[in-house]
């Protein structure tokens, strides 16, 4: 049977769904320098992407032999586009797949391994990027133009917030001025309870011609197989909805012909259905099979398929339902990769379950969002540019006052000066983490953490911690999560740990990696000096342990000690697995000196490097241990003549 009724995108979604990714910065940035390398080889220099299939197969072939990709594709062509498609649709690659002039900026700056910050909205520089490439991005939606993070600055400028279910659900039905009005009169009435998202999605869907046309289409014909898959408007090929028509005949005996035996069928039905969850969820009280064919009537919850009385309000209700649930269920998929693209900014926050502006961005686009929203719905011809704010739109000026003054309003204090406001955006910040550690990193979620990197059970940990930081980094910033408690929450942590956070304040990696140290700054106490602690974390494993951290560690160290000539400055190394051999080579740095290798003049002896297992750490969380408790142990450890085999055993393991 051909198309009678054409497909419409009813959103927007940035990128596509085959660019989904871990690690999102460093993929990015991996991916710049791979592009960049690719073509400056001999044989690809005069070679054109489009339409060379020989040539994509080979960047296919090149990014495997640089261990970027697992596994044999299929179709190498269609694989290479699609690694590459997410970097084109935000200007860092053009059409070609050659490196833009913001790509190029932004793979400058992973190559210095510089993210400081360098603008008015106080992120780091690669952020910053990210910002402006968004504020540009613009996709064709069936001949309209939108800019996805507009969007999302219009509706977070009238609302403050998104709930997550407004974000996921409404922000990407915004493809065009009417769409916008709609969804935010529809938020307006869902904050005030007079509508709710699912009846704001079916009015958005129904507003459409070919909605429209489709439920028609049913209404006036006897339902076949081939007219179910006709008005499920199936965007890659209608015969995908061919399932549909067992479920709409199951439903049909059930509540039109109240033949309570085909409730069975219903279950059966759905489970051949791609997003059938969305149906079981919305039809039953339980996922157990055996529970409905036991008792099937008892387990039907009341929808509004109980509301049909007849043929055509049945028809009706099957077809609001089927495609609220297909564009939930693409709206839901689209979730995951849209926070990853605007998460790229650091300039929203994802907190429990809302999104919202930090305070800077807030107050900057507030003050000229009106104006803004005039390109919301235009292309931008600078998208391949690393170019200026202004560049983008001229009203994209806003004075340090104005973000002073909204700061003041914010926070309720008043201050007159940006560093002075800068200050009290850090004080905030730590509040923000203080709350993080409160409800992500309890005691109980540490050692739980603990325990997963001891069995490397490396998607738990993402799953409770980021997917854009990869494990090495999760454990470091984990371990500063776990010191900073240990230290009775004193202390700069967020400047301690040397790893690029996110506007969550969650970890995130790049391709050129960083210092792997959280420096520990502490002043005198009366339990200790004056000194700094170098905290050192690793997950390498007994075989590679010795060979890649020892000499790395002891440098460190001993380059720290001659910098800044305080000897009671010392080092923690933390692993899943000590070796001996680490062991005894840490302990034997109390007596071997370490010389600066540019000017042997200059050297130490009586480095003090204290190693610790996950095991042992885990006793320092169960057991409540604070850092002055810890320090004596540490000093009566180092100041042991006991040989290292006997010497982790009673310093350590039993001490904490």
């Amino acid at each position: 049977m051909p198309n009678i009724i054409p497909y419409k995108s009813f959103c927007w979604s940035l990128g596509t769904t085959s660019f989904r990714t871990r690690n999102f910065n460093k993929t990015i940035e991996e991916q710049l320098v791979l592009l960049d390398e690719f073509w400056s080889l001999e044989e690809n220099k005069n070679e054109e992407w489009t339409g060379n299939k020989t040539l994509q197969a080979r960047y296919y072939d090149f990014m495997q032999s640089k261990g970027f990709l697992e596994g044999e594709a299929e179709n190498k062509p269609k694989d290479a586009r699609e690694k590459t498609s997410g970097l084109v649709d935000i200007g860092l690659i053009d059409a070609g797949r050659n490196l833009s002039n913001a790509g190029k900026s932004l793979l400058k700056i992973a190559f210095q391994n510089d993210f400081s910050s360098n603008n008015q909205f106080q992120i780091a520089r690669d952020s910053f990027i990210y910002l402006k490439q968004l504020l540009k991005t613009h996709y064709s939606i069936d001949g309209r133009t939108v800019r996805p993070f507009m969007v999302l600055i219009h509706l977070l400028n009238k609302f403050d917030y998104l709930t997550l279910d407004e974000y996921t659900y409404l922000l990407p039905l915004c493809i065009g001025e009417k769409e916008m009005a709609e969804i935010v009169d529809g938020i307006s009435m869902l904050r005030t309870g007079r509508t709710s998202i699912d009846e704001i999605i079916i009015k958005r869907m129904m507003n459409m011609p070919n909605y429209k046309l489709a439920l028609a289409y049913l209404l006036e014909n006897e339902v076949s197989r081939d007219l179910i898959c006709e008005i499920g408007l199936n965007r890659k090929s209608r015969r995908y909805d061919r399932t549909y028509y067992e479920l709409y005949n199951a439903l049909f005996e059930t509540f039109v012909n109240n033949n309570v035996e085909s409730i069975s069928a219903i279950y059966q039905a759905t489970k051949n259905i791609n997003i059938g969850k969305w149906w079981r969820s919305y039809l039953f009280d339980t996922t157990s099979e055996a529970t409905i064919k036991k008792s099937p009537l008892e387990h039907l919850k009341q929808t509004k398929f109980n509301e049909v009385s007849d043929e055509e309000s049945f028809k009706r209700v099957f077809f609001y339902t089927m495609h609220l649930f297909k564009a939930k269920a693409t709206l839901s998929d689209y979730l995951d990769l849209n926070r990853r693209y605007i998460r790229t900014t650091d300039v929203v926050l994802f907190e429990d379950n809302t999104i919202k502006f930090d305070i800077v961005p807030k107050y900057f686009f507030k003050s000229i969002a009106e104006k803004l929203y005039k390109d919301t719905f235009t292309s931008s011809k600078m998208l391949y540019e690393d170019c200026s704010l202004t560049e983008i739109s001229e009203c994209l000026v806003v004075s340090d006052e104005t973000i002073i003054a909204g700061i003041n309003k914010e926070l309720g204090i008043n201050v007159s000066n940006m560093q002075s406001a800068r200050d009290a955006l850090e004080d905030t910040r730590y509040q923000r983490l203080q709350h993080l550690i409160d409800t992500k990193f309890t005691d109980d979620r540490l050692l739980l953490l603990l325990d997963c990197f001891e069995s490397r059970n490396d998607d738990e940990i993402r799953s409770m911690v980021t997917d854009n930081a990869d494990i090495p980094t999760i454990f470091e910033y984990v371990l500063g999560i776990l010191w900073y408690k240990a230290s009775e929450r004193h202390g700069k942590i967020l400047d301690y740990m040397k790893l690029s956070l996110d506007a969550d304040l969650l970890p995130k990696t790049h391709a050129a990696g960083g210092e792997a140290d959280i420096v520990y700054e502490y002043e005198t106490t009366e339990v200790y000096p004056e000194h700094t602690l170098l905290l050192e974390a690793t997950l390498a494993d007994s075989t590679n342990q010795r060979r890649m951290e020892m000499e790395p560690v002891s440098r460190h160290l001993g380059r720290h000690l001659i910098r800044t000539g305080n000897m009671n400055s010392y080092c923690v190394f933390a692993t899943t697995y000590l070796d001996i051999n680490v062991i005894a080579d840490f302990r034997s740095r109390k007596t071997t000196p370490f010389y600066d290798s540019q000017d042997y003049s200059k050297s130490v002896t009586g480095m003090k490097i204290i190693p610790l297992q996950t095991s042992e750490l885990k006793k320092i969380v169960s057991n409540r241990k604070t850092y002055k408790e810890l320090y004596p142990l540490f000093e009566a450890a180092f100041n042991s003549t006991l040989p290292p085999h006997e010497w982790y055993n009673r310093y350590i393991q039993t001490s904490i």
